[in-house]
């Protein structure tokens, strides 16, 4: 009976077209297969190709694609109405446009479908391809001929110089750098000069504004102290805070008195900096933040802005703990830390040991290296891998010792000796073998006590260079001799033999230095002032090094500020330089006044960036000194989790993590190591929020930017990426279709700098290219070439204007309102609307709105419509469900194809165009034509209404858009069909490729944290509890019975996860383009399941028909679930282990022979108090390397 009706059906459709003939022919071929499967191959054919033809119909009909493409080669004749004379090319090459009647004779007779009317278009070639050729066909004449290479001449076809491209653009980033380190130069001038004329006087009295009380009122309405009316206007220049361009604002930490006599005074000579902070905005409009953080602690900001402590009253911002006060301050270092954990430091010591420890790490910056060990009578590695050597301070390995802190217990005895031995040996091993800041060394030394001066390791190790400077701060309760350091106990007095701390600091130190602590609170306070030490030699020298951030996000700022913004916090590099005091009489102390700075947002790089020369998959990105990112397209510093967070490690993400194929790190250390050169190799680019890959061989062009310690990069696509499309027509043409309301440039794109000067700010990119092209203000910075393309871009696009509103306005055409929106965008950023229903009427309002991040113009990338179109064979639409709308109830698909001049792979894709659909439409045409059947009689022997079989639409990716189970829409096609996705991927249809990402967040249970990382507020109530609970027991020691070890930690709800940076595998499908069409079946616990896949035609969707008589549910699923990549304790010590390339920065001052070795800090003799208190903290020692 099948093969009867197999017969039938055959001689019905090789009957009735002589043409068809070939596919009859394979029809029998592929039948034979087919019949053995139970399904008919021919059967899904006719569906698809009913389905296909329609749905391209409609997408072509309502984005205007033919008309487009038509357009590209007629550009050149001029529309009716228009005066020829104006629009003449200015090309010089001659006007290569096409007269009217000679256009209707060369390219007349083509229908709106792209077809020529008595010359038929080949199977399988564009519309491009059919143009040329009817253009050249010499039966056309020689008119047809001579204007076809006329037009050739007029549009051109540029090969982009990738190394010509970086150059400039490494330029321009050098010079906007030189401006905001200008900026800040003249503010250290400002601060050094009004210093100097300064006397300090402890008595002074002075009202500022300070940056929280201002605009604060007590409870009778009057203005409180240090607040006064502060007039705020707000700014869309600084994210729409209300600021103050006239004046500055203080901010005090909340643990500091905001009348301390210091503070006041270095508040009243700075005030100096107002002028600088309004006179540089006025010179360099695109500055934002410009401040001085003092070492006294105080801030002073320009603009000035209102301040908002936190729920608990709090502003957990102290400028000196910031990288780049402390980059700017100290020279690179490496440091030792040694941690007591003797049975004396049981309790509360070894609680605030943890926070000692934790907040010196946080001095500690990229360019620094480090390790922690701890000691009794033993040595305890607190990563016992890393023995014997130094990692970086990167935040991944400073959080990784943290963790490793709260594992440390009291036990035993201190021998403090042979733990001193360990940490000098490291460092002078360290040394020599080049790796390290090869700058500063220093050793920290944590401990409540010591039975011994160890001279014999101080004189080995320290004599004669005495390279070494101590850092010393002590709680009180314990005594320092010459010959010991040994707590006592109350009631003792120190023996006669005992000897100043300043005898230690000068006999085997350098510029030694000591200070107290009494709390927890004052930990923070006392562990900073070691900077003070370090920055001696510098401050001497009088290096005004210029330091440069990496990409980074204060959060503490941002919540000060009450900023908003939807996409979260903005990334930032700041440029920072030293105040020093130049008053004679203090020069060989080396005071360090504090650090000004500047900031730069990430996002203005950007614009200096010419998106449209580097291609639809193009992009530019830079890197530190360490590797690592500044800028690049694939760094993702935030998620999403309620608000947008930041990642733990977002700021020490490395080049090699994002452009992971070059597992040679070729590129990478090309670039830290400020090389000029290329590179070449194939990327996996994954696209849609990385459900998507697209597979490509990307060019790199790399140099240096000179003046900071950044390297800048180009990545160009090979094919239609390397190629630029040049045209030309008139000013007046194209500011005239320019100006047309469904018109609108890429926000992110920079056609003309309008933030230069404060009266450009009001301009819109378009008015500002009509003023620039027009020369009514010739002083506006735009480019040129860019704008001239725009204009070109305008001039072609614009019939689609009047072709869309035309299928508007016809009553009968979309009656049903299927289609919502028709788009266009072009290389130059520019993109053109039409809503064919009310705007409050779409399906998907967000898409082409500043919320759809991935469907517009952005910074760093094209649309992804635009970029998925420009991979496909030309002529055909691409089909997708945006993600962001694939399960809500009103769901739409896209439609979108790329425009190519020429069917080459060296023409570039000038445009895209396509539609917005309601997906309900859009299945509707679906389930219409798979009703479709070849039956004589209309009996149709297979139906997807029937419940034997099971139909699907899938994409080349995999993902569902049609399925009779409506909730399966927009999932991964192998969640549904495990089986038969894994069968398509066994035969070849489908292809699995793996992806890596370094950068991911896994879920890990939240058990316990460690203890420092609880001290790091400290204003929480637990340490004021804590603060509190010692005085009481210093005021009635009760040391006798406290003997249990009490360690602060903070329990998070049991069963709650939390967000920790992971490396993941995951895995993208894609289709096989050669692949067209595949019959299959499955073996299923005893039965057989037939599929079929069925290619639609012109598109890269597929049809997928399976039999569902036979159940295969008990086969796995095909996911795309990340799998987190498990590392063994080998793995994870080599990974640590493991130092990458790096440029140690080209300063450094370890050491200044005319240091006063005499300061030793803030006291010269230290007594006993109580034993419970007896704590000796930071002991700083920092060994030049010469």
């Amino acid at each position: 009976m099948q093969g009867k009706w197999m017969m039938l059906f055959f001689l019905h459709m090789c009957s009735s077209s002589l043409p068809l003939l070939w596919i009859c022919v394979g029809w029998n071929v592929e039948e034979v297969t087919g019949s053995q499967q139970g399904i008919p191959l021919s059967v899904v054919k006719l569906w698809a190709s009913a389905f296909g033809g329609e749905i391209k119909s409609i997408s072509a009909k309502y984005s205007g694609s033919p008309l487009l493409q038509k357009e590209l080669w007629a550009i050149t004749a001029p529309r009716p109405g228009t005066n020829s004379s104006s629009e003449a090319s200015t090309s010089g090459k001659g006007s290569g446009r096409l007269s009217p009647k000679t256009s209707a004779a060369c390219l007349g007779g083509w229908d709106e479908g792209g077809t020529a009317r008595g010359n038929a278009r080949k199977y399988g070639e564009s519309i491009q391809t059919a143009i040329k050729r009817r253009l050249q066909n010499p039966n056309l004449g020689p008119s047809c001929n001579e204007k076809y290479k006329e037009l050739e001449k007029s549009v051109r076809v540029e090969e982009i110089d990738g190394v010509k491209l970086v150059k400039n653009l490494a330029i321009k980033m050098e010079e906007m750098f030189r401006k905001k380190a200008e900026a800040t130069r003249r503010l250290v001038e400002a601060a050094e000069e009004a210093h100097h004329q300064h006397e300090e006087n402890p008595d002074l009295q002075y009202e500022y504004f300070n940056a929280v009380l201002i605009n604060e009122v007590d409870e009778e309405g009057n203005n409180v102290e240090l607040g006064g009316e502060f007039i705020l206007e707000p700014n869309d220049h600084f994210n729409n805070l209300s600021v103050n361009l006239s004046l500055s604002v203080v901010q005090v930490p909340t643990n500091m008195y905001n009348k301390d006599p210091d503070i006041v005074n270095g508040v009243y000579w700075s005030e100096a900096l107002n002028k600088v902070f309004v006179d540089n905005f006025k010179r360099d409009p695109t500055l934002i933040w410009q401040y001085f953080g003092s070492a006294k602690g105080f801030f002073r900001q320009y603009p000035g802005v209102k301040w908002h402590p936190d729920e608990h009253g709090v502003i957990g911002f102290d400028c000196r703990n910031r990288k780049w006060y402390i980059q700017a301050a100290t020279s690179p270092k490496d440091v030792v830390i040694l941690v007591d954990v003797s049975g004396s430091m049981k309790g509360l010591r070894l609680t605030i040991a943890r926070q000692t420890v934790s907040s010196i790490l946080d001095t500690l910056g990229d360019d620094d290296f480090f390790n922690i060990i701890a000691y009794n009578q033993e040595i305890h590695y607190v990563e016992p891998c890393l023995n014997g050597t130094l990692v970086r301070a990167d935040r991944t390995n400073k959080d990784h010792f943290r963790e490793h802190l709260d594992k440390l217990f009291a036990k035993g005895i201190g021998l403090l000796g042979d733990a001193l031995t360990e940490a000098f040996t490291i460092l002078n091993n360290f040394n020599q073998t080049g790796h390290g800041s090869i700058c500063s060394q220093a050793i920290m030394l944590v401990t409540d006590g010591a039975t011994e001066m160890y001279d014999d390791v101080f004189e080995r190790y320290n004599w004669p260079e005495r390279k070494v400077r101590f850092h010393l701060c002590f709680r009180p309760g314990g005594v320092l001799t010459r010959d010991s350091v040994t707590p006592q106990l109350i009631g003792q007095k120190p023996s006669g033999k005992d000897v100043v701390i300043t005898t230690v600091c000068v006999f085997f130190f350098t510029a030694g230095y000591f200070s107290q602590i009494s709390t927890l609170a004052d930990v923070q306070e006392n562990v900073m002032r070691y900077l003070h030490v370090m920055s001696r030699p510098k401050v001497i020298d009088h290096e005004h090094d210029t330091v440069w951030t990496e990409a980074y996000v204060d959060s503490a700022l941002s919540q000060a500020h009450k900023l908003k913004d939807k996409a979260g916090p903005s990334l930032t590099t700041t440029v920072a330089m030293p105040v020093f005091s130049t008053k004679n009489e203090t020069k060989n102390q080396g005071i360090l006044l504090g650090v000004v700075g500047t900031d730069i947002p990430l996002h203005e790089l950007t614009k200096l960036i010419p998106k449209h020369m580097l291609g639809i998959h193009g992009y530019a990105f830079a890197i530190t000194n360490n590797g690592y990112i500044l800028l690049h397209p694939d760094l993702r510093p935030l998620y999403q989790e309620g608000q947008k967070r930041r990642k733990p490690n977002y700021s020490s993400v490395d080049l090699s993590e994002v452009e992971w194929e070059d597992k040679d790190d070729i590129l990478r250390n090309a670039m830290v190591n400020r090389r000029t050169g290329t590179f070449s190799m194939e990327v996996k680019k994954t696209v849609d929020r990385g459900r998507r890959v697209l597979i490509m061989h990307n060019d790199y062009y790399y140099t240096d930017i000179k003046g900071t310690p950044f390297s800048v990069g180009v990545a160009l696509s090979r094919g239609h990426g390397k190629y630029f499309f040049r045209g030309n027509v008139s000013v007046e043409a194209g500011l005239r279709d320019l100006e047309q309301p469904d018109v609108a440039l890429a926000d992110e794109w920079t056609y003309c700098n309008t933030e230069e000067q404060h009266e450009h700010r009001h301009l819109t990119q378009i008015q500002a290219i009509k003023l620039f092209m027009t020369g009514r203000r010739p002083h506006l910075k735009c480019d040129r070439e860019l704008i001239q393309e725009v204009l070109f871009d305008a001039v072609v696009t614009a019939p689609l204007e009047a072709y869309w509103t035309g299928l508007a306005l016809n009553k009968s055409e979309n009656s049903d309102k299927g289609v919502e929106i028709a788009f266009l965008g072009t290389r130059t950023g520019l993109s053109r609307t039409n809503l064919f229903v009310p705007a409050d009427h779409l399906s998907n309002k967000d898409f082409l709105t500043a919320e759809d991040k991935e469907g517009v113009f952005n910074a760093d990338h094209f649309p992804l419509w635009y970029k998925r179109a420009a991979e496909q064979v030309p002529g055909t639409f691409i089909y997708s469900i945006p993600f962001s709308t694939a399960l809500e109830n009103k769901s739409v698909v896209l439609a979108s194809t790329a425009i190519q001049l020429l069917d080459d792979r060296k023409s570039p894709i000038v445009a895209a165009v396509g539609i917005q659909m309601k997906l309900e439409f859009f299945q509707r045409k679906f389930w219409t034509a798979c009703r479709q059947c070849t039956a004589l009689d209309g009996k149709c022997i297979i139906s997807c209404d029937n419940d034997d079989i099971n139909c699907y639409l899938i994409d080349n990716n995999g993902f569902i858009l049609v399925s009779e189970e409506h909730s399966q829409t927009g999932l991964f096609f192998g969640e549904v069909e495990g089986a038969v996705m894994s069968k398509l991927l066994q035969m070849g249809s489908f292809r699995r490729i793996t992806l890596y990402d370094y950068q991911a967040l896994c879920r890990e249970y939240a058990g316990t944290s460690d203890s420092a990382r609880t001290l790091s507020d400290p204003f929480s109530v637990v340490k004021w509890l804590l603060t509190e609970l010692v005085i009481f027991l210093l005021e009635f020691n009760l040391y006798s019975w406290w003997n249990i070890d009490l360690t602060v930690k903070a329990q998070r709800p049991r069963g709650k996860t939390m967000m920790v940076p992971c490396d993941t595998e995951y895995p993208a499908f894609v289709s096989e383009r050669t692949i067209k069409e595949t019959t299959g079946s499955i073996d299923c616990d005893g039965c057989s399941r037939s599929f079929v896949i069925q290619q639609i035609p012109s598109s890269n969707l597929f049809m997928v028909v399976v039999d569902s008589k036979c159940d295969c549910s008990s086969a796995p699923p095909v996911t795309m679930d990340p799998i987190e990549i498990m590392y063994n304790e080998s793995l994870k010590c080599d990974r640590l282990k493991f130092q990458k390339d790096r440029k140690k920065p080209e300063s450094c001052h370890p050491f200044h022979p005319e240091e006063n070795a005499m300061e030793c800090g803030s006291g010269t003799r230290l007594t006993v108090s109580s034993p419970l208190t007896a704590l000796l903290l930071p002991l700083l020692a920092a060994a030049i390397c010469r």
